[in-house]
């Protein structure tokens, strides 16, 4: 069980004549990242917020926006008239200078900053209870979304490497016909450069045998299976947290898989090797979203 980085959760509560909507989204992120607007002055309950969306959203990139809207403008906000007589001023003289047709702009102008002023009435024990139970609603939306998404890309990592591991077990004909290859290639070179009845058959076998040995790839594709085994295994754990460790075994199985490439030579090989590597990069792209 995997989830997804990415993710998206809201929640609506209303605390006496006011409504307070709380909506988060998720991106990846290697560390915990909080971008906070509110239109809500949070003062100390700021903190307690953060920490909330920290300790429930565990990692990533977090937007989130909290609002506010009440029946009485005046007992929850103040508009700037003087600060919003200049905004205006300054937009139609630059609307004019460049042909700009301005429309009703009166939308655009109460989002420019410090147009809406929110009110400084702190926020009481009880509404925060209130505001900390819907930002717990609005974070188990956000994860349930992440669970939903990662269903899709666990699958889609168990085909990745079902894909390395079809690739590898494809290697095993082309092994006998790549060593012949290799000892008629040397053989033919050496005969090249070298008369035949020069040539000491015994001492040309041992170092035949010798370099065979460093090009022997039998412990890469050991190692390789281990690793997409322990990938999967990974897959299954309960552990939510597991894109990191993900992460760090993906880069275990492309050292083995390039291993394997440079010691090849053999055409065959060197196409199943470049499938493998096509899927570890897949692989790799997945995990950069996997919480």
């Amino acid at each position: 069980m995997i989830y997804s980085m990415t993710g998206f959760g809201s929640s609506v509560r209303e605390i006496g004549q006011r409504t307070f909507q709380f909506e988060v989204r998720s991106l990846n992120g290697k560390t915990t990242d909080i971008r906070l607007k509110s239109g809500v002055n949070l003062r100390d309950r700021e903190l307690a917020l953060r920490r909330l969306v920290i300790e429930l959203g565990l990692r990533g990139k977090f937007d989130v926006n909290l609002s506010m809207s009440s029946g009485d403008v005046a007992d929850s906000s103040i508009i700037n008239t003087d600060l919003l007589e200049r905004y205006y001023a300054d937009l139609m003289a630059f609307s004019q200078k460049h042909n700009i047709v301005t429309g009703d702009i009166m939308q655009s102008l109460v989002r420019l900053p410090n147009v809406i002023q929110v009110g400084d009435e702190a926020i009481s024990d009880e509404d925060w209870a209130l505001m900390e139970e819907m930002i717990r609603e609005a974070m188990e939306k956000l994860n349930s979304f992440r669970k939903t998404e990662g269903a899709s890309l666990e699958n889609d990592l168990q085909v990745r490497v079902a894909g390395i591991l079809a690739a590898l077990e494809a290697v095993a004909p082309f092994e006998q016909d790549r060593i012949e290859s290799i000892k008629n290639r040397i053989k033919k070179n050496l005969k090249q450069h070298m008369a035949e009845e020069t040539i000491d058959e015994n001492r040309f076998e041992q170092e035949l045998l010798f370099y065979l040995e460093k090009l022997d790839i039998n412990e890469e594709k050991v190692r390789l299976g281990q690793h997409c085994k322990y990938f999967l295994e990974q897959l299954d754990t309960p552990n939510i947290q597991k894109g990191k460790k993900l992460s760090f075994i993906s880069q275990e199985m492309g050292r083995e898989i390039n291993t394997l490439g440079a010691k090849a030579q053999h055409s065959e090989i060197q196409q199943l090797v470049v499938k493998m590597k096509d899927e570890l990069e897949k692989i790799k792209e997945q995990v950069l979203n996997t919480l």
